[in-house]
């Protein structure tokens, strides 16, 4: 190797450990800043379905199919868009039975059909009459009531701005605190937040015969960030 190139290779071996050294030698502050959005739902998530025994798997089945038309015809006469009805689950299973009594192996005594949607109601001044009509249609299933919002992102940067706020309250105050100063910020990481679900249990056999009442509340959508300052 020539003289010159050698040089120049053994100089750039000391000086990029220096580099790094100095770089991570630098003084820094991480702070995590949180921001919270509350606002009112404007949508809800609703499964709900059919379940039915039969003494075989067809009669169940044969059940559960007009039953469960029944109930896909109110959801259409009430407006929900196709889009907005998706099957969720099904399933057949066989019943058994075993005597206390004996050592036999269980029976096979019937099935049990089981047939889901998942329901998007996008005008919640008329989910307590979606709750009734499905049920009145045949529903005897509803799994999961959880209200949600049709556009999360707008609430979730507001929250964003609000947890960098906080993360730069926090940094000027520790900084003045210190007797420091702040410099540029060196990273930004977001680590976790969004919309905070509410969901609702229900059970079709509570249900009146009328439109179910609905309170809908509010919901928090967060934000967290962890930012870091380098410090003068």
């Amino acid at each position: 190797m020539r003289p010159a190139l050698f040089f120049l290779a053994a100089l750039a071996m000391v000086l990029v450990p220096q580099i790094a050294s100095a770089e991570d030698d630098r003084r820094k502050l991480t702070l995590t800043g949180t921001g919270e959005v509350s606002a009112a739902p404007d949508m809800a998530n609703i499964d709900l379905g059919v379940v039915s025994d039969g003494p075989s798997a067809r009669a169940a089945l044969d059940a559960n199919t007009a039953a469960m038309n029944q109930v896909m015809d109110v959801i259409g006469e009430l407006g929900i868009a196709p889009k907005d009805v998706q099957t969720s689950g099904f399933s057949v299973q066989p019943r058994y039975f075993r005597d206390p009594k004996q050592r036999a192996a269980p029976k096979v005594v019937g099935y049990h059909v089981s047939n889901t949607v998942h329901v998007t109601v996008r005008d919640l001044s008329g989910l307590g009459r979606v709750l009734d009509q499905v049920v009145t249609g045949g529903s005897n299933t509803i799994n999961r009531l959880a209200f949600s919002f049709s556009k999360p992102d707008e609430l979730m940067d507001e929250a964003r701005k609000k947890a960098g706020a906080d993360a730069r309250r926090k940094a000027e105050l520790y900084a003045e605190g210190l007797g420091v100063k702040l410099g540029p910020i060196i990273e930004v990481h977001e680590t976790g937040g969004g919309p905070q679900p509410r969901p609702m249990m229900m059970r079709a056999a509570a249900m009146e015969a009328s439109d179910v009442p609905i309170a809908t509340g509010e919901q928090q959508v967060r934000a967290s960030l962890n930012v870091t300052w380098e410090l003068d």
